[in-house]
């Protein structure tokens, strides 16, 4: 066995050379004991008696979207090989659930030298990086103790739990886990939204109303029955990459009728890639600009679906405008330059901000407006822009006044639906604590919770905050450093520990998060816990009931969080009803039998184990979005105050007319191009006169698997740069560069391609922060050079907002 754990081990290590600061920290963890634990680990795979060659189903939990299932083979308890879901006949519509080359590198994550292997507390400076090995009563008793004083000293709003997303696909441990314990101690200041979909998912619902899973509209299936299919910015083959999910799904239903396909996108992505009828280049954050003209041309030349926009919509025109609503407040009159600001949106207007010639958007305004039925979606990064909302709104504004709603062949606009199994949950009990916090504001609630309202920060469930963040709960998460804006300045409120005071992570790995922790905890990964699990949110029409056994004993002293919390429940007598007598694995069997009755179609949990994922394609019913109100807008009317699609919507007005905005941010109650700070258009060219966004790379997820050697080698990080832009500055492909702004600077060597328009980069998020002596990143860390600065509506995260500079390094 020792030999077989050797050569796992051994296969990573030899890889290793890539990340310095990664390396730093795993001597900074070797503190305590420079070697590998292999007598540890003998001794569990020992009591573990495994078979040889014993396959056992496990998943791949990250945050992708998909849970795809694997079927790790090992030998003597120690991983030899993982193989994908190899069932069936794979015909679509019940083909195999594929993981893609992320899942299949999960060997390279358990036997990861990065690994932490114990529970560790903090003896230099916070983020230096130095720790030194305790036990875990130790940890625990630390724990609890600093618990209990931010809940008696400040409250338990003091207490955070941050957003962390390394095992999303959990249901019974986990986040889950965590948050039982913290609701029964008394609550924690929650968040909401998430960096994801944070501005798109708070926007919708103003158009097309809550009481549905906002922002998710038809599925891709609905696809082959288009005759048009226009996407902005949406790109499911670096993001959805699960064999089989959202882009399997995708791909099969564009080839089945051979559906035309425009793709507006500042970068020619992968999904592309001579797939596509046609590639837009546009600049970044112009695309409400780019609608507005169409909707001039579609206007004027009279291809609107009047009798739709009085039929089911609020706001298009003076007919349907509300009372409260100024005159020629509507969208008609907005678009021909009678609204406020005078200003007609034709061709010639938007040519200029979004760099697509006039004749082409007319061009495409009579495509979009003549194809019966047109598919129209937009990915995610569109929204991580300093207008993201107001961008999220207008590109809807199309499937709107063509009509093209609620029938087959059309989607709303927005990203797609996808069909999830719905898999039980480990109680979480209920949170006392009831004002929330945006996702992305939570630097803030360290340092200024004081200046916090509802309408400067849009807190909700109540109106202020009473403490500022004391104490950061972070499980499975690289948010804290790493995935969260402005990195100087994070470290920066970070290091000052009179503001938070406590910094507790739960990790597998060495991170740059991890490396602010005051007490690190080594958790257990996927691969050695029990679970059930749903595919996802990124599935297509195809759920699924994935199990999770541990394929190997748990490594070192590795525990998973629910052991954890058991754990720090004991130190305050809450043992037992934190547990109710249960193990980790019997609540995942009871959850299961409990699912059960509700779907006795599943099979048992033993067969299921056995066999492997459970499959159920979705209804059919739920496949187009708004059908039902379509069909019968008075028995299914939206979650909007009119129970119709708002153009204007009188909330956003009060919102507007209420809300204290900082000087450049606006909120308007139609959905409408804004010039925002950091755009092409900003006098701040003149110093960093290239927009940089940002991208999902095949490489990882988000930073998890970053560092795994054999998927940096396989997709290697690199700054997108048009060639015209690299000539100007004497730049070659491969030159290492050094990319700037005013907040920071980071290196990366040069990919240049004419698959980014000129003006413009592209840099791929994710990749580990790692500072040299001087400060500077040499990890190729996108978030050293993005802002804290908040969009307006939702106060989420603009990433892809940003002026920068590069030269050679």
């Amino acid at each position: 066995m020792k030999k077989l754990l050797d050569s796992a081990l051994s296969s990573v290590i030899k890889r290793r050379t890539f990340i310095k600061w990664g390396t730093a920290a795993g001597s900074a963890a070797v503190v305590v004991g420079n070697a590998l634990p292999l007598k540890a680990m003998a001794t569990d795979s020992t009591q573990a008696k495994a078979a040889e060659d014993k396959v056992t189903w496990s998943a791949c939990m990250v945050n992708c979207g998909s849970r795809c299932p694997l079927q790790v083979h090992t030998k003597d308890g120690v991983i030899t090989h993982v193989e994908s879901d190899n069932r069936g006949d794979d015909v679509y519509g019940d083909h195999q659930i594929r993981a893609c080359l992320r899942g299949r590198s999960i060997k390279q994550r358990v036997y990861n030298p990065d690994r932490l292997k114990y529970p560790m507390k903090r003896v230099g400076k916070r983020g230096e990086g130095r720790f030194e090995r305790i036990s875990w009563d130790e940890a625990l008793d630390t724990i609890a103790r600093q618990l209990k004083y931010t809940i008696d000293t400040y409250g338990n709003d003091a207490i955070y739990y941050q957003y962390g997303s390394g095992t999303q696909g959990y249901k019974t441990d986990g986040p889950f886990a965590s948050k039982r314990l913290l609701n029964m101690l008394g609550g924690f200041l929650p968040y909401y939204g998430n960096y994801s979909w944070g501005q798109i998912q708070r926007a919708l619902p103003f158009t097309y109303g809550g009481g549905r899973p906002a922002a998710f509209g038809s599925f891709t299936s609905e696809i082959a029955n288009a005759e048009l299919l226009v996407m902005f910015g949406y790109n499911p083959a670096e993001t959805r990459m699960s064999g089989g999910g959202e882009i399997y799904e995708h791909i099969n239903s564009v080839n089945s009728k051979n559906v035309r396909t425009i793709i507006i996108d500042p970068r020619y992505t992968d999904t592309m890639l001579g797939k596509e009828s046609e590639w837009i280049p546009i600049r970044p954050g112009t695309d409400a600009a780019l609608v507005e003209a169409m909707a001039w041309v579609l206007i004027n030349e009279k291809i609107v679906d009047e009798a739709f926009l009085e039929k089911f919509c609020v706001g298009y025109d003076e007919k349907t405008l509300p009372a409260s609503a100024p005159k020629n407040g509507h969208y008609k009159a907005h678009i021909l330059g009678q609204g406020a600001d005078g200003i007609g949106k034709t061709p010639e207007w938007a040519a200029k901000i979004t760099g697509i010639p006039a004749k082409k958007i007319i061009q495409l305004a009579r495509e979009i407006g003549r194809a019966k039925p047109a598919y129209i979606i937009q990915g995610t990064g569109i929204q991580r822009q300093a207008n993201g909302e107001q961008a999220s709104r207008a590109i809807c504004m199309l499937p709107i006044l063509t009509g093209n709603i609620g029938l087959a062949g059309t989607n709303t606009g927005e990203m797609p639906g996808n069909y999830g199994f719905p898999v039980k949950t480990l109680p979480m009990g209920t949170n006392p604590i009831k004002t929330a916090i945006p996702f992305f504001k939570w630097t803030d609630a360290i340092h200024r919770h004081h200046e916090m309202t509802d309408k400067t920060d849009a807190l909700q469930g109540g109106t202020s905050l009473k403490n500022p963040i004391k104490f950061i709960w972070q499980y499975a998460g690289n948010i804290t450093v790493n995935q969260h804006s402005d990195i100087n300045r994070t470290k920066e409120i970070l290091s000052d520990e009179s503001l938070c005071e406590f910094i507790l992570v739960f990790e597998n790995h060495m991170t740059p998060t991890a490396r602010f922790a005051d007490i690190l905890l080594p958790d257990i990964t996927t691969i050695e816990n029990y679970e059930v699990a749903s595919n996802g949110y990124a599935s297509g029409s195809l759920g699924a009931v994935i199990p999770l056994v541990p394929a190997i004993a748990p490594m070192y002293e590795c525990r998973s969080a629910y052991d954890i919390c058991t754990g720090i429940a004991k130190r305050f007598g809450l043992e037992a009803q934190y547990t109710e007598g249960k193990t980790h694995e019997q609540w995942v069997a009871e959850l299961y039998e409990q699912m059960r009755k509700e779907q006795p179609q599943v099979p048992t949990l033993a067969d299921l184990r056995r066999d492997g994922p459970y499959k159920q394609l979705a209804p059919k019913h739920i496949r187009i979005a708004l059908e039902g109100f379509r069909k019968d807008p008075v028995n299914n009317p939206l979650g909007t105050p009119s129970g119709k699609i708002e153009i204007y919507s009188e909330q956003l007005a009060t919102i507007a007319a209420e809300w204290e905005l900082p000087e450049g941010d606006v909120v308007t109650p139609l959905p409408q191009y804004v010039t925002t700070w950091e755009s092409h258009l900003d006098p701040l060219t003149e110093k960093y006169p290239l927009q940089l966004i940002g991208f999902h790379t095949k490489g990882r997820v988000h930073s998890t698997y970053h560092n795994v050697a054999f998927l940096r080698e396989a997709v290697t990080d690199a700054v997108w740069l048009n060639p015209a832009d690299a000539q100007a500055r004497g730049i070659k492909d491969g030159d290492m560069l050094k990319v700037w702004n005013d907040r920071g600077e980071t290196w990366v060597p040069a990919k240049v391609s004419p698959r980014i328009m000129p003006g413009v980069a592209a840099l791929a998020e994710g990749a580990w922060y790692a500072p040299g002596k001087d400060g500077v990143d040499r990890g190729g860390s996108f978030n050293v050079l993005t802002t804290q600065r908040s969009t307006p509506l939702s106060k989420g995260n603009p990433m892809h907002t940003n002026l920068v500079e590069i030269a050679k390094a």
